[in-house]
């Protein structure tokens, strides 16, 4: 059974930083598309960044240059750095592995975490 459990999340003023990880348990994750997505209630679940399994990160506009997603395949762990935040980023952020390809689409991914919040004051 693949298991993804987030941490990392935590409240911080506008332009402050916060590193993800998300630990995998169940599947190697240099076999599948990994991503972080963020929800914010009453929103669809939307992409942040992705690794995809060929090695290939790809990150939304609204993030390029304040966030670098990165993994450690020893460890089994997906992380998301991020920097310069806005208070538009805060929401529930979520950790997900999905077959190979499946991109920025959050319907192509099947394992998920239970979600860490990120909230940013300004």
């Amino acid at each position: 059974q693949v298991q993804l459990v987030e941490s990392g999340g935590g409240s911080v003023q506008a332009g402050g930083s916060l590193m993800l990880s998300c630990v995998v348990s169940g599947a190697a994750i240099r076999n599948m598309d990994m991503g972080w997505f963020r929800e914010v209630a009453g929103e669809e679940r939307r992409a942040v960044a992705i690794w995809s399994a060929v090695g290939r990160p790809t990150y939304v506009d609204s993030v390029k240059g304040r966030v670098t997603i990165s993994h450690d395949s020893v460890k089994n762990t997906l992380y998301l750095n991020m920097t310069n935040l806005k208070p538009e980023d805060s929401a529930m952020f979520y950790c997900a592995a999905g077959r190979r390809g499946a991109g920025l689409s959050a319907q192509w991914y099947h394992y998920w975490g239970r979600g860490v919040e990120v909230a940013v004051s300004s």
